[in-house]
């Protein structure tokens, strides 16, 4: 059972769980801000879910490679769609600033 680790809570879920579900689940968001409002609800078109992440998840999905090659996002900045990836074991996740979460240099969330 893979443990997911995001501000500073660790949660431990099923294998191949999407990781944006994990984080609701546990009473976390992968929002910032207004964006834990106003979002897609994990269809992949609006990019509020972009995270950073560390440990194996799945290859990205083509709905998701399209919205990360939209502004503000950068398709070779490294940020992930929680709501489009899957847990396939222990990661370590964060969230930047900004309300896509592409500012990777802000600590504090907006």
């Amino acid at each position: 059972m893979p443990t997911v680790t995001y501000e500073a809570e660790e949660i431990d879920c099923e294998d191949g769980a999407i990781l944006r579900d994990v984080l609701l689940e546990a009473g976390l968001s992968p929002h910032n801000g207004r964006a834990a409002l106003l979002n897609c609800r994990g269809h992949g078109t609006c990019g509020t879910c972009a995270v950073e992440i560390d440990g194996p998840v799945s290859e990205p999905t083509t709905r998701e490679k399209r919205r990360l090659s939209v502004p503000p996002h950068d398709p070779d900045g490294g940020l992930r769609l929680s709501c489009q990836t899957e847990v396939q074991g222990d990661l370590a996740v964060e969230k930047h600033g900004g309300f896509w979460g592409q500012h990777r240099a802000e600590s504090s969330r907006d």
